[in-house]
């Protein structure tokens, strides 16, 4: 065989030259691909503006006022954290077992791609783990992929991803990547990012957890559900401790270590998020509505309106998440002892049988009821169909019960379950700190505090005894308990709920003990005009008519007014707004917005302390409310307050005020029909006022809840008015002498 001057075999040189025309070819195709793919021949890549700002559904989180998650609003349960909100364990776990030279490459890990070629693709290693680094995932993740169509399409789409991953190393730093990795990252249940997921699976934060917690979560984003650890724990398991061995290969973790912590079991602490759930359910919902409007009234800097399901606002409400636990255990508890008494009162007894109507409204008001109305079935279908048993769940105090009834006695059962609501706000700061709407949100969506009205009893009665102070009247007045006529209005005269008459009452015993016929007095004298006047400067936005009736408490007015126009005693005669939002920050911590109270000039200064030292009487020997004084409640710190029961005993109230908080509970159910038969059970001090005692035990047995235990303070200025009705007395027989003496 011939070979030329330089000994080499002509036909080798061929094919040595065909080699490398192919290699470099090959190199010359590779980089003008990858130019073009630069260059966006083959399709757009993220903008710097993208890369600088990624777009992603943000949760908008609710805030109490102690810095508790209240509850979130989202097209995806996504919230973001910090690097230094990170558990150290979290990054080593994700370091280890999807990227071991994070630190080393620029977005691409050629090792880990040689070795993907050799091992997978050559030696047909399947378990030998993907090439992908954590910079190529936070791209796909930020900027997912669409369907592949074709091979063509695989190979763009992945190098569109190195392109991304090495811009996304130029513009971030190490910490950053990760950050941004975890807060991108489905976890799978419905929870998106690092936060939500800690929340989810083990009810803490991402800095707390624990190393093996850690290697859960990280070892989820394999396959999330395959390796879900509520349904399939024991491959949960698995993959834990998987990730474990690669900590320990990275060094991370010793061989003892993670011997041990491979031996646990992995435990729990799930709870889906869920918006009927968790703390303030009513609350939340009242927000939500209102935030809506606000976002759609709101403009971002593009123009466009803000999301609340998307955009990630911060919402920091004045709500303080202990004083909302107290609120809700105090109704359940006492709403379970008040049903139990109710039912057995109206145990052989049928509550529907002179108002059939109700239950019939019930069932035309139901969910049930307008679907198959919307399904185009006739009322008469409906009815019968609502006659025949089915499985469903239904209310009760101990629990939801499953089982099978006919959706006409779900009405029934339902229409027979008492509700009540409760508010508690600081009269000076008009913070709402406690916010019970109902009894169970799952069943009840109705909010009883700032949406549903209720006729309010005698806890109206203020109203008519604030004008008359304001106009020089004095609590130890005393005047008839006789009936009062009122000609201009068809000669109405009210009586007493107890039907006794006669003698003479100051005016400080008629309002403690609710006497009807010592305020009907009042409205004589003073005019109904006057009294609608006062109780709009005092913040009640109901339609107040101007008739005498009201002074015994025809109007219905919602727990959210009476709270707040309550507070304007203890704040110096000062209305302030109870508010419950103080500002919103968009996801960067930029506040969009502050909030702040309305303030009315009600009252003086001295009528508003005359009129807390008349409520006062209430709570004392002989007042309608002198039992959270008694064995059971035993609170002897200053209170002043008002009880308030309407009509047949179907709404109970009672609203307390102490220096530093005013706080009311209203009970009764969903229809004024349905109700207690005696005063004895269906009186707000029976009710109402026991959800107010046992909050308040709550609030002063807290060591970290300040609150005042001492009196209510003086003006500045000295009273004009005496309160010791005995002396009193004395300077008006003095001036009546004094007067015969002239």
């Amino acid at each position: 065989m011939s070979t030329n001057s330089e000994g080499m075999n002509p036909k080798f040189k061929k094919y040595l030259k065909y080699l490398w025309i192919f290699f470099g070819g090959g190199i010359a195709l590779a980089f003008l691909f990858t130019l073009g793919i630069s260059l966006e021949v083959f399709g757009p890549l993220p903008t710097f503006e993208e890369l600088e700002n990624p777009k992603s559904n943000l949760a908008s989180e609710i805030f109490s006022s102690d810095q508790e998650i209240l509850g979130k609003f989202y097209i995806q349960n996504r919230s973001n954290s910090k690097y230094n909100e990170l558990s150290p364990n979290l990054v080593k776990a994700l370091v280890a077992t999807e990227d071991a030279r994070f630190e080393e490459h620029s977005g691409i890990d050629f090792f880990g791609l040689a070795r993907v070629i050799v091992k997978s693709l050559i030696l047909g290693q399947k378990q030998s783990g993907g090439g992908s680094t954590i910079s190529q995932q936070l791209a796909k993740n930020l900027f997912p992929r669409k369907r592949f169509d074709n091979p063509f399409t695989i190979l763009t789409t992945k190098l569109k991803e190195w392109v991304t991953a090495v811009k996304i190393e130029r513009n971030y730093t190490k910490k950053e990547i990760i950050t941004l990795y975890f807060n991108t990252v489905d976890f799978g249940n419905n929870s998106f990012g690092i936060k939500s997921a800690s929340l989810t699976y083990f009810n803490t934060t991402p800095d707390s957890l624990k190393a093996e917690e850690a290697a859960v979560l990280v070892g989820l984003l394999k396959a999330t559900s395959y390796y879900n650890p509520v349904r399939n724990p024991d491959r949960a398991l698995i993959r834990r401790n998987v990730v474990l061995n690669q900590m320990r290969r990275a060094g991370y973790l010793t061989e003892n270590k993670t011997d041990s912590l491979k031996a646990l079991p992995i435990e729990l602490e799930f709870k889906m998020a869920d918006h009927n759930e968790g703390l303030a359910p009513y609350f939340r919902e009242f927000i939500r509505l209102e935030l809506a409007k606000w976002c759609k009234e709101n403009k971002k800097a593009d123009g466009t309106s803000y999301d609340l399901y998307r955009d990630g606002l911060k919402i920091y409400t004045t709500i303080n998440a202990q004083l909302q636990r107290y609120a809700e255990q105090s109704a359940q508890s006492n709403l379970e002892r008040l049903q139990k008494d109710f039912n057995t009162h109206w145990k052989g007894r049928d509550p529907f049988r002179e108002n059939p109507e109700v239950v019939e409204l019930g069932m035309k008001r139901s969910e049930r009821y307008r679907l198959h109305r919307l399904a185009g079935l006739s009322p008469d279908s409906i009815k019968k169909i609502f006659e025949t048993p089915v499985p469903m769940s239904i209310f009760t105090y101990q629990g939801a019960v499953d089982t099978v009834m006919t959706p006409m006695d779900s009405v029934r059962h339902h229409k027979l379950i008492l509700r009540a609501s409760f508010m508690a706000m600081e009269p000076k700061t008009g913070y709402v700190r406690a916010w019970v709407g109902g009894p169970d949100y799952r069943f009840f969506k109705y909010d009883l505090v700032k949406v549903g009205r209720r006729q309010v009893g005698s806890t109206f009665k203020p109203f008519v005894y604030t004008v008359a102070m304001d106009n020089g009247f004095q609590p130890c007045l005393e005047v008839p308990n006789q009936p009062v006529t009122f000609e201009e209005f068809d000669n109405w005269t009210p009586q007493n709920s107890d039907g006794e008459v006669g003698g003479m009452l100051t005016l400080k015993d008629g309002l403690a003990r609710s006497v009807n016929l010592v305020t009907a007095y009042l409205m004589k004298q003073i005019g109904p005009r006057s009294v609608v006047n006062m109780a709009k400067r005092m913040g009640i936005t109901s339609e107040v008519p101007p008739y005498p009736a009201i002074c015994l408490g025809t109007p219905e007015v919602t727990l959210y007014d009476m709270v707040g126009a309550y507070s304007t005693f203890a704040n110096n005669g000062f209305w302030t707004e109870p508010i419950y939002v103080t500002r919103i920050e968009d996801k960067n911590g930029v506040v969009l917005k502050q909030f702040y109270p309305k303030k009315v000039d009600a009252m003086s200064e001295e009528t508003a302390y005359v009129m807390l030292n008349m409520l006062k009487g209430v709570t004392e020997s002989g007042g309608t409310g002198v039992r959270i004084r008694g064995q059971k409640y035993q609170i002897s710190t200053p209170v002043a307050g008002k009880t308030g029961t309407t009509q047949n005993n179907s709404d109970g109230w009672f609203i307390g005020i102490t220096p530093d908080l005013v706080a009311g509970a209203w009970m009764g159910c969903e229809d004024r029909t349905v109700h207690f038969r005696s005063t004895a059970l269906g009186q707000g001090a029976n009710t109402a006022l026991p959800i107010w005692a046992d909050f308040m035990n709550y609030v002063y047995k807290d060591p970290n809840i300040h609150i005042s235990t001492e009196d209510f303070q003086k003006p500045k200025r000295p009273v004009s008015v005496e309160f010791d009705c005995n002396r009193f007395k004395s300077k008006e027989k003095q001036n009546v002498i004094d007067d015969l003496d002239f």
